[in-house]
């Protein structure tokens, strides 16, 4: 007998071990406290898991597949990976043991382990679900000093032959994001996001709770985005090419106080569970795109499939290239804690409030609401990265270490010193005014730097650079804001950093 163990985002119903049913396999999936504890989770991310595992696990048993489902309540589940397989490899007798390749290095280090402990044959398979191997980013940049996703991006463009003409980008370039970064001020209409059906999901939430797991955030089941199995999330990438594909270049970095989602897909779960492969989300799009009879221009869909095929896979590349050192780095030596507010959303900063409040209430933020909302205040407050990570690892439903961590760590914080990012993603009030309406509701003002009713963004933002300046003194990315920094007069430099110190001491006061 053939143990396969699946994990729990490793849902790929495509994947060659199920394309034909061998009695002699057995596959194992497993709901466990390691894994919802070990960061604390929103309620909404455990339920997703948990409830796309046991489609998955039906989905496989309805086709003739034999599974061993162990559910968190089960009076046989010792809770632990290691601990759970050794029973059932002996339970089942078996004569080899067979995993597909985990995602983070976590999991990855315990299953290594693991086979060192057991006598018989091991496999270790391709999860088949990336465009790029672990290594391809390090071997595509061997001998560079800079990891430059554009190049890595242009690079995938070829290969895959999307959105091509010949060996030349489609439309004459590259890259669109200049194209991309409109303010939404109520049009055009956002259609109402795509649900899907509910599923009575109340069990589930009830045995979650009554197993005593600790988790953040609100669940209620009609308001709940997740696709659970691979039609679902097919439907959702159908919805998204028919309703949302127009407008989201456009919008992509927009916010907005009374829209959750824009014209954002909100596909990143069901893609990093493995629900959808990448690229049959990407030639979906691009197909769409094509039989649009000219009504979608291409920068919506260049910045989509950028995302897809550039960002995301880059991102896998510098985590594996970068782990396990990548967890401590901490170049800006920040140390601050993170402030209660981000569990609570209670802060009279209304772009906070509106960022966390959604977060909160949906396990879901887009991405600049993650990076220049919430990530912006955390790292001119100069919070520690550890508490950061732990933070968008806990509360977002497709927050996965892999693609979490470099996002966090390296674009968020800069605590990577630059490798994901050339210069830090931080600003004053006057960005997130760009791009938002948030300012218009907030009790500071967005003009100020100085005085009580100053944006805190404002004061933050400039004791920031002449706090940090000595990192970024050789980045000529950072040169001119130096320069203004410079002409601040020194007394009003002062008002600002006593207000800065303030903030930070007692971040949960403003």
């Amino acid at each position: 007998m053939n143990v396969k163990l699946i994990l729990g985002d490793q849902l790929n119903s495509n994947h060659s071990w199920f394309q034909k049913v061998e009695p002699s396999t057995v596959f194992v999936i497993m709901e466990l406290r390691q894994e919802t504890d070990y960061a604390l989770h929103h309620i909404q991310k455990v339920i997703a898991f948990f409830g796309a595992m046991r489609a998955f696990n039906k989905t496989l048993k309805s086709k003739g597949h034999q599974t061993h489902y162990l559910t968190l309540d089960d009076p046989l589940n010792t809770q632990n990976l290691v601990t759970n397989l050794k029973e059932l490899l002996k339970h089942y007798k078996a004569t080899q043991f067979s995993y597909q390749q985990p995602d983070e290095y976590r999991l990855d280090q315990q299953l290594k382990q693991f086979c060192t402990t057991i006598e018989l044959p091991t496999q270790v398979e391709d999860t088949e679900h990336f465009l790029t191997s672990r290594t391809a980013l390090t071997s595509f940049f061997e001998g560079k000093k800079q990891l430059v996703m554009e190049y890595f991006y242009r690079m995938m463009r070829k290969k895959y032959n999307l959105l091509m003409r010949g060996d030349q980008p489609e439309g004459g370039q590259w890259n669109f994001d200049k194209n991309n970064r409109k303010k939404w001020k109520g049009t055009p209409p956002i259609p109402a996001p795509y649900f899907p059906k509910p599923k009575a999901l109340q069990p589930l939430l009830e045995m979650i709770q009554a197993a005593g797991v600790n988790t953040i955030g609100s669940f209620e089941e009609l308001h709940f985005l997740y696709p659970l199995s691979r039609e679902e999330a097919l439907e959702q990438l159908d919805y998204f090419c028919a309703e949302l594909l127009i407008h989201f270049g456009d919008y992509q970095d927009a916010l907005h106080t009374e829209e959750v989602n824009l014209f954002h897909s909100r596909l990143s779960f069901a893609l990093n569970i493995k629900l959808l492969h990448p690229l049959e989300v990407v030639e979906k799009v691009i197909s769409h795109y094509r039989a649009s009879a000219d009504q979608i221009e291409l920068s919506q869909v260049e910045g989509f499939v950028r995302q897809i095929i550039g960002w995301r896979e880059y991102m896998r590349g510098i985590y594996w290239r970068e782990m396990p050192e990548y967890t401590h780095k901490n170049t800006l030596q920040n140390t601050n804690p993170l402030p209660d507010f981000y569990w609570t959303a209670k802060t009279k900063m209304h772009c906070l409030h509106q960022t966390i409040s959604n977060s909160l209430d949906h396990a879901y933020a887009h991405h600049i609401q993650r990076l220049m909302i919430t990530g912006n205040f955390a790292l001119l407050a100069q919070v520690h990265p550890d508490q950061v990570d732990q933070w968008y690892l806990g509360i977002y439903a497709d927050a996965i270490q892999w693609v979490q961590l470099p996002n966090t760590r390296g674009m968020s914080q800069w605590a990577d010193g630059g490798i994901v990012a050339t210069k830090p993603y931080v600003s004053a009030a006057a960005y997130i005014h760009r791009m938002s309406n948030y300012c218009d509701q907030c009790t500071y003002d967005k003009n100020k730097r100085t005085g009580a009713d100053a944006c805190p963004f404002n004061s933050l933002y400039w004791n920031f650079l002449d706090d940090k300046k000595s990192y970024f003194l050789k980045n000529n990315r950072m040169a001119m804001m130096l320069r203004l920094l410079d002409k601040i007069p020194t007394e009003e430099l002062v008002q600002l950093k006593l207000r800065a110190a303030k903030i930070m001491k007692y971040p949960d006061e403003f």
